[in-house]
């Protein structure tokens, strides 16, 4: 693949992954939702449609926004009711993403570090356009002669969203009160069977957004290194480590830079990866000609 091809590809990648804010979009079409007077997300039409059948948890549109009732004045009543009115139309079968149920709460405020103003079912964040944060973690080695190769996982056929497409090492969303930390902790040793002892040492490096969200974090030892990160309309953090585990495999990296412009890479993941190789200078500013949008595109503001 050509320079200028490879570069264009990588281009495509960053404008599908922000169009939310490109002209063009349904933006304009959407409703802020707000809670508590606070905006923390983007409502399509045709979700608020649905939800405005029930006045009791949710106000009529008014202003451009949609909003809970103010009578629900608290982090446990906001969710309970709305936890209520999504599993009724998970029964009901018309929101179609509601059939990705994970039991798994994730935290909704205006920034990161807010007080969360309520929780929502994972499945359901998507029809809220609220932020979703995760952590990614990206595996390289360094080999005697300084040639660096990076850990590459296949997702498994059976996974509800990108089946069978190239991932980081782990990678994994931050549930409700759970801290960046823990998680990267948990997805390491779940996903990847890294031990918590070897997981704990990792220290954040970056954050990576986008318009439909990533952190990332380093870490070394005397033996190995691998990099997480997170993300959704949301934010991602990074790690390294580094180690050889049997069932992952590795290629260089301009294997993997070739593989970013493929339909092979999970999106979000080849974002990671985009930056790990911006940040450590295997993409170069004096002969990458799209280097300024490259930055732009993993660094969206929400």
């Amino acid at each position: 693949m050509s320079n200028s091809t490879w570069s264009q590809q990588i281009l495509q990648l960053l404008r599908r992954m922000n169009n939310f804010y490109l002209p063009g979009s349904r933006r304009s079409e959407c409703l802020r939702f707000e809670v508590n007077g606070a905006q923390v997300g983007w409502v399509p039409p045709h979700v608020a449609s649905v939800l405005t059948r029930y006045p009791k948890v949710f106000c009529p549109p008014r202003r451009g926004a949609l909003s809970l009732c103010p009578s629900w004045d608290s982090n446990e009543t906001r969710s309970a009711a709305v936890d209520s009115v999504l599993r009724t139309e998970r029964q009901e079968g018309s929101l179609t993403c509601l059939k990705g149920w994970r039991d798994e709460k994730y935290s909704v405020m205006p920034k990161f570090f807010d007080p969360p103003l309520m929780w929502m079912e994972r499945a359901a964040t998507s029809l809220f356009g609220v932020k979703r944060y995760g952590v990614h973690v990206n595996g390289y080695t360094i080999g005697n002669s300084g040639e660096v190769s990076m850990w590459l996982a296949r997702r498994s056929l059976t996974k509800q969203t990108y089946p069978g497409l190239l991932d980081n090492v782990a990678a994994g969303g931050i549930a409700a009160g759970v801290s960046i930390k823990n998680t990267l902790v948990k997805e390491c040793q779940e996903e990847a069977c890294i031990p918590a002892t070897l997981a704990e040492k990792a220290c954040p490096v970056a954050n990576v957004s986008s318009g439909n969200a990533q952190l990332s974090t380093e870490m070394k030892s005397s033996q190995r290194r691998v990099t997480p990160t997170w993300t959704r309309r949301g934010c991602s953090q990074k790690v390294s480590l580094s180690s050889i585990w049997n069932f992952l495999w590795t290629s260089s990296l301009e294997q993997v830079k070739e593989l970013l412009a493929t339909d092979d890479f999970k999106p979000n993941c080849a974002m990671v990866v985009l930056d790990f190789l911006i940040r450590h200078s295997f993409i170069d500013p004096d002969t990458e000609p799209c280097y300024q949008e490259f930055v732009a595109g993993l660094h969206q503001t929400l």
